[in-house]
């Protein structure tokens, strides 16, 4: 009878388990169940207290940019409506004329790279309500001039401007030509390493434009074959220096409007160089130019004379490792500038004048600025966001151009992000954290108070409480070695201590990156919510070269990329595997692109200590990843061969014990598919067995279609039969 009643109770408690946490499954997840609202398309105006964002209306198909209110949130208008112009099928991006009285809408757009894209565009005229077309053809890049009346766009590698006021198009150059010449567009490598596209830029009353000429002639070509529906495949062919091979010839140039003469800056004092930003300043005739050797361990901020052509160089800046570039060079009205530099050992906020002379380091200790925001003039406060609050948190913060008065003005611990109105009075604070879904709202900028609520994802939360999964536990570990390591842990929500458990670790760990944040989740952390109800620990660990924790901890692993990495990862294992809950022959690792490469040598380097390995995308041999980022830390291959060649999978292969999965996508133009192909060879020949699963004619995010489902059940069917 007793035992009868226990069974009985045994049963309604597991039932009730059972009941109590929904399983997540993996066509939620990659069916946008968990996907939260936003503010899309979000611009602050320049010159009233608004701003806009992009809106979609599922019921009509039709897309608003709306223009709201500052201070109360209200809308003011709807600019323009697709509903009213039916020659545009949708807005894919927007931007305004310095006056905002006109508005340059992209719709068809036509991804090219990462970052690039062609599209039709249209001008359209607020007061008139006019819309209208300057060109039938699908262009790159279409800028206003400050004045409003012309626009510079790039089409087939070459510049073009339309002036509205005369109705005409005058080509500005003539030698553009496929993998041979481009104009005003950056290369592939200068569009994936130094993240920009238009290579040109107006100078303040409209008669100059500066732009960079890349000749990529001498570039090795790389070729990708494409499946699609036909026949016969095709071919991808397009210029990409490898580690050590030949970079595009780069000039820098100065186009006069008005005389409509090209002058080319003379540059020769340098030699195999990159041109990694060009912006006007405030003063008409001259252009700002940053240009860095090709070891990325000097900087010059050149000034140039638009009318000469004559340079000076105003800040030079070295390093031991390497420097970063940022788009944070802001000139003030008076032509002084803010410049960040990593030269104190953390990220932090300087104040130039117009001849380069420091002024003042505004912000100073021992952590990082993550963002730079904007200076308000008139009150003389600069406006930035920063880790001063834990590495893995985000504040906002304003300080005087002094460096006095610091003030917090984000109020919950998180990540915080911030756009402020025109005249710095308001800012839109987006906050997340581990727990908390995106938030927006309204608030003050001296008082740092919330005056309303804008946005929140309520339902995202409510959904996901349903399921009764954990939360992540942030903590540091600290490693035989004796370093200090931020981690994250998702466990099964009925952890139980005294049982054992599988471990399945993910991380990326780039140079300067960061997967251990305070925010709220990634895609991908809902598979991870996924693994833990099955059972599993899943486990994130931020080793030595990743970001946000100072210069030191960032480029130690300069000339040794995948050495300090691989053994934190190896390191942090053996830790975990010490827990008296955790199953240390039970231990996985998963990364994608540097995770993948990470992941690769992990099962291979730590084959005592992993038991499963999945790599996605993974650069197997920085010998076939770019020039611009390898370099950045390996130097060239000619220079550094040791340090490619110790730290490759490739090398390692013989050392594989445990099962491997690996991934790729055979139209992937960033990590191409050659570096899982001689891997997988090198595994062949070491009479190894692995698992491997190509993907045709996907690119390196491998998605499209059922393609991220396919995927990820893949995956997960491999962990569960292997780990």
């Amino acid at each position: 009878m007793k035992k009868s009643i226990q069974l009985l109770l045994f049963l309604l408690t597991t039932s009730v388990s059972v009941v109590g946490q929904q399983k997540l499954t993996l066509e939620e997840i990659w069916g946008g169940a968990f996907r939260t609202k936003g503010m899309d398309e979000l611009n602050a105006m320049k010159n009233t207290n608004q701003y806009t964002v992009l809106n979609f209306d599922r019921n009509t198909k039709t897309t608003q940019i709306d223009l709201f209110d500052y201070a109360t949130l209200n809308k003011v208008s709807t600019l323009i409506d697709t509903k009213n112009h039916k020659e545009l099928e949708s807005i894919d991006s927007y931007t305004f004329d310095k006056a905002e009285k006109k508005i340059l809408i992209a719709t068809n757009s036509n991804q090219i790279f990462r970052h690039s894209f062609t599209a039709t565009y249209f001008v359209y005229d607020i007061a008139s309500k006019k819309l209208s077309k300057f060109t039938e053809k699908a262009i790159q890049e279409p800028t206003f001039s400050p004045d409003g009346n012309k626009v510079a766009y790039a089409f087939d590698n070459n510049l073009y401007v339309f002036d509205f006021v005369s109705n005409k198009e005058t080509q500005i150059t003539t030698d553009g030509k496929k993998n041979a010449i481009i104009n005003g567009i950056t290369d592939w490598v200068y569009e994936e390493e130094f993240a920009f596209v238009r290579a040109f830029d107006w100078n303040a009353n409209s008669t100059k434009i500066g732009f960079i000429r890349f000749d990529e002639t001498n570039v090795p070509e790389f070729s990708m074959d494409l499946y699609n529906p036909g026949l016969y495949p095709t071919q991808s062919v397009f210029k990409y220096p490898k580690a050590g091979e030949k970079n595009a010839d780069v000039s820098l140039h100065i186009y006069d409007v008005n005389a409509s003469k090209t002058q080319k800056i003379d540059l020769s004092n340098y030699n195999d160089f990159y041109i990694a930003r060009l912006k006007w300043t405030n003063d008409a005739n001259v252009l700002s130019a940053q240009v860095l050797n090709r070891h990325q361990d000097n900087l010059d901020l050149l000034f140039v004379d638009g009318n000469s052509g004559a340079k000076k160089v105003v800040l030079n800046e070295k390093d031991k490792a390497y420097i970063d570039v940022t788009d944070n060079l802001t000139f003030l009205k008076d032509n002084s500038f803010i410049w960040t530099s990593e030269k104190d050992g953390f990220n932090h906020i300087y104040h130039y004048d117009k001849s380069g002379k420091l002024k003042n380091q505004v912000t100073k200790g021992k952590w990082e600025v993550t963002s730079y925001y904007g200076f308000d003039e008139k009150n003389k406060t600069i406006y930035y966001q920063s880790v001063e609050n834990g590495s893995i948190n985000r504040d906002i913060y304003s300080i005087s151009i002094d460096g006095k008065s610091k003030k917090r003005l984000s109020l919950k611990t998180g990540t915080n992000n911030a756009t402020f109105s025109p005249n710095f009075q308001y800012f839109i604070n987006t906050h997340s954290s581990a727990t908390s879904a995106p938030y927006y709202s309204l608030n003050d900028s001296k008082t740092s108070k919330e005056l309303k609520k804008i946005q929140s994802n309520e339902a995202v939360e409510e959904k996901l409480a349903k399921y009764n999964v954990a939360p992540k536990e942030f903590s540091t570990i600290t490693t035989e070695k004796g370093h200090v390591l931020n981690t994250w842990m998702i466990k099964p929500k009925d952890f139980d201590a005294t049982k054992k458990y599988p471990v399945f670790m993910f991380q990326y760990s780039g140079p300067g990156s960061q997967q251990v944040d305070n925010a709220w989740n990634a895609t991908d952390d809902y598979w991870f919510m996924m693994l833990a109800q099955k059972g599993y620990i899943v486990a994130c660990v931020d080793g030595r070269g990743t970001g946000f924790k100072g210069a030191e901890f960032k480029k130690c692993t300069q000339k040794e990329l995948g050495k300090y990495e691989v053994e934190d990862q190896i390191d942090a294992a053996k830790v975990f595997g010490k827990y008296t809950y955790v199953d240390k022959s039970r231990i996985g690792i998963f990364g994608w692109s540097f995770g993948g490469f990470m992941a690769s040598n992990c099962i291979f380097q730590g084959a005592d200590t992993f038991k499963t390995a999945i790599a996605v995308a993974p650069v197997t041999s920085w010998r076939y990843y770019d020039s611009v980022y390898t370099e950045r830390y390996m130097q060239t291959p000619q220079e550094n061969a040791s340090g490619y060649d110790n730290n490759s999978p490739i090398t390692h292969v013989n050392k594989l014990k445990g099962n491997f999965l690996l991934i790729h996508g055979t139209a992937d133009d960033n990590v191409h598919v050659q570096n899982t192909m001689k891997m997988v060879e090198a595994l062949v020949q070491a009479n190894k067995q692995f698992d491997w699963a190509i993907y045709p004619d996907k690119n390196h995010g491998i998605y499209g279609g059922k393609t991220r489902l396919q995927l990820y059940t893949k995956m997960t069917n491999f962990i569960l039969e292997k780990l």
